[in-house]
């Protein structure tokens, strides 16, 4: 797992690295240097011009260390300094040092004012180096200035460590470099999965310069990047004497006359993710149309009035080891009896939809519960709930999420890009699959249905949860490479193909 880290923990880890592992910090960024170096000499033609623009700070000393090593492979680099060289301190400082004892010079942006704008367009690539981790608010001038013109270039821009201009931790975003690729180092930040900062990364490359793990664990506030590796590591594998019984009895509680796929959509995933038995409750009026669809569940039709649900359900018949409830079951009052009824069984819920504008009213028999309690909003359902605007979601998933899973003892999955599924002592695992083409209505059907199925067959929640999500957005991404466009994928696309999806996974966990 992939560690992810404010600014202040990144602080926090090089100083422990520097004082307590005795790395200095002219070490941290020599290898810095030399590791994105590296990375460039193997994607930029050795005859192309290159610029690398040199803030102040270390993220500036970097870029020195850069420029160094590149022409010392052989390319035209012009390293730009763009404040005073007399305004360099400490790392940075040093740097430059090396960089002029080692034969190069530098530009002056404030000497060459009027020729920097002229030859910048004339660069194939530009390294953006000017403003790291610490900035707070705007760029200002000139970085502001340069930033815009940056934005406007043709050349290929590549931001080291985050874009100039994107504060670390996410945020507004006023003026700030649009790269088209970000070396970000030793450990991804939040900014980086939270919008609108996120826009400006481009794609995103981690590279380790060294830094031992004891630094990160010492420093770290638990979020880490949940990979491929970690659902292979995790997946739970079937016994050749196991039956239908041992993956869990699952139920599903939902939908309405004016939302009858949302029940068949979650019920497929499930099945598709391997329950053992499904019982589905729906109203009435519409049992017959979802049992056309769904053949492999059993049913109970529940009393309704014009469609939607009435009132609680009794489920003294069967034990279930899950529930899901939410999807498609509409506002009524009803729906929230039908969601108390839910959450004062001994098992473990999973509320989603239209389930968390009743969770809402329900929020004293949360601390009744002894068995995992789930959420899946989207940030419009996270707003509602914690009453708060789409935006200030948006720009503190990581805060908001872990600040309602602790309140509530709740698994909080925080749906959108990068999803966010967060645990009830405040752990958060990033998600990194799929694609635009799961922003459809239906698609989180599907998420609470695989959530269900994996539930009801990993020891772990917390592991249940990550590979459920992971997989949900890799059969997106598997639909992109079979032919389907990100404007056509539909729910169902997803269904009917995660036969494939897991059939790679189990071939590669083997």
């Amino acid at each position: 797992m992939k560690p992810i880290v404010t600014a202040e923990e990144m602080y926090e880890i090089d100083q422990y690295t520097i004082r307590n592992v005795g790395i200095s910090g002219e070490s941290l960024m020599e290898s810095a240097g030399l590791v994105i170096a590296q990375r460039l000499k193997a994607e930029i033609p050795i005859n192309e011009k290159v610029a690398v623009l040199v803030g102040k700070g270390n993220n500036g000393g970097d870029g020195l260390v850069i420029g160094r090593l590149l022409q010392g492979y052989g390319y035209q680099v012009d390293v730009w300094i763009i404040s005073s060289s007399q305004d360099l301190k400490g790392e940075a400082k040093g740097a430059l040092l090396h960089y002029e004892n080692a034969g190069y010079v530098t530009r002056s942006y404030q000497d060459e004012k009027d020729l920097f704008h002229a030859l910048l367009p004339r660069y194939d690539y530009v390294i953006d180096a000017l403003l790291g981790i610490g900035i707070k608010g705007g760029p200002r001038t000139p970085y502001k200035e340069i930033i815009d013109q940056l934005n406007h270039l043709q050349s290929m821009v590549y931001s080291i460590d985050l874009p100039s201009g994107i504060e670390a931790d996410g945020g507004v975003v006023e003026t700030a470099v649009k790269a088209d690729k970000t070396f970000t180092i030793q450990a991804p930040k939040t900014g980086a999965y939270t919008f609108p900062s996120a826009n400006y990364y481009g794609q995103v490359e981690t590279v380790d310069i060294g830094i031992p793990n004891i630094s990160i664990e010492k420093s770290s506030r638990h979020k880490r990047e949940w990979e491929e590796r970690d659902v292979e590591r995790t997946f739970p594998s079937r016994t050749r004497s196991s039956h239908k019984g041992s993956y869990g009895r699952g139920g599903v509680v939902g939908g309405s006359t004016t939302m009858i796929g949302a029940p068949i959509l979650s019920s497929g995933a499930a099945l598709r993710t391997g329950v053992g038995l499904l019982t589905i409750y729906v109203p009435e009026s519409i049992r017959s149309v979802v049992a056309s669809h769904i053949t492999e569940g059993m049913y109970r039709g529940l009393q309704e009035e014009n469609g939607y649900f009435l009132g609680d359900i009794s489920f003294d018949d069967v034990k279930l080891d899950a529930i899901a409830v939410g999807p498609g079951m509409g506002r009524t009052e009803g729906g929230t009896k039908v969601v108390r009824s839910v959450l004062q069984q001994d098992s473990t819920v999973i509320v989603d939809a239209d389930g968390l504008t009743h969770l809402k009213k329900c929020w004293d028999l949360l601390q009744y519960r002894k068995a995992p309690t789930i959420i899946t909003p989207h940030p419009g359902e996270m707003s509602m709930l914690m009453d708060m605007t789409v935006d200030e979601v948006e720009h503190n998933r990581f805060e908001v999420s872990r600040d309602l899973a602790i309140k509530h003892n709740l698994y909080v999955v925080l749906k959108g890009p990068f999803t966010i599924v967060t645990t009830p002592t405040g752990e958060q695992f990033v998600n990194t699959t799929g694609n635009p083409g799961l922003a459809k209505g239906g698609t989180g059907d599907t998420l609470i249905g695989m959530i269900l199925g994996f539930v009801l067959q990993h020891k772990s929640v917390q592991e249940a949860l990550n590979n459920a999500v992971y997989m949900h957005g890799k059969v997106a991404d598997l639909l992109l490479e079979k032919g389907h466009s990100m404007v056509d994928i539909v729910a169902t696309d997803l269904i009917k193909h995660l036969p494939k999806a897991l059939n790679q996974l189990l071939q590669h966990k083997k």
